[in-house]
């Protein structure tokens, strides 16, 4: 069974719902199992780097942002902004009276950023992120999941197919190996991460562009 680019998904998918009539709406079970798999994987190659200024209290995310792993200031050395949660953030604003300086704490807010204290000059800052799973199309007909997993596309695909059509007594099933195929290749990114072998597998993927996706945010 070929399963490496969007229409052998997609006929895969057909083949094992035994239903010809889902042409149009096989595409909405695929984008569904994307979003999913952004929520749910974790692995190095969802890693992306984006640079940018900012002088003022927000900074807009990258459209492509589904978590944070470090946010720093790059001018002059670097240093890292930590994460706080709204209500230390507001209180730390207040009890400041909102004086400007270098930022130390962000939190998030709609699809921004908020940095405190806010900058009162332009600084570099740099985002190391998680981005979202490339969608499939017509014209981007394969990413590195359906290259590396194939089975978490055509499982998820399937787990959202089945309220679609009813099939509750599938929905477990889907589900069960949707899940497998998800902790295996989020266990096998930790281990890859931690070992010597993941090390220089992620400085190869950095030096050729391959783990870091470079992109301008703000």
């Amino acid at each position: 069974m070929a399963l490496s680019t969007y229409d052998e998904l997609k006929s895969t998918i057909a083949d094992f719902l035994n239903r010809d009539d889902l042409t149009s709406i096989i595409p909405t079970f695929i984008e569904l199992a994307e979003s999913q798999m952004s929520r749910d994987i974790r692995h190095w190659k969802m890693e992306s780097r984006a640079t940018s200024t900012t002088d003022n209290q927000y900074l807009t995310r990258p459209s492509d942002w589904v978590e944070t792993k470090r946010l720093r200031l790059t001018a002059g050395g670097t240093s890292t902004i930590e994460y706080l949660n709204s209500t230390a953030m507001d209180e730390r604003r207040a009890n400041s009276k909102d004086v400007g300086g270098t930022p130390r704490y962000y939190t998030h807010i709609e699809d921004q950023f908020e940095l405190w204290p806010s900058p009162g000059e332009s600084l570099a800052v740099e985002l190391i992120y998680f981005q979202k799973i490339p969608a499939l199309s017509d014209s981007e007909t394969t990413n590195w999941v359906l290259d590396y997993d194939p089975d978490i596309y055509l499982y998820g695909s399937l787990l959202h197919s089945a309220p679609y059509l009813a099939n509750d007594e599938r929905i477990n099933v889907w589900a069960q190996l949707y899940s497998a195929a998800v902790v295996r290749l989020n266990q096998e990114a930790k281990t890859q991460e931690y070992s010597g072998m993941g090390i220089r597998m992620r400085k190869k993927g950095l030096d050729t562009g391959r783990s870091y996706t470079r992109w301008r945010f703000g």
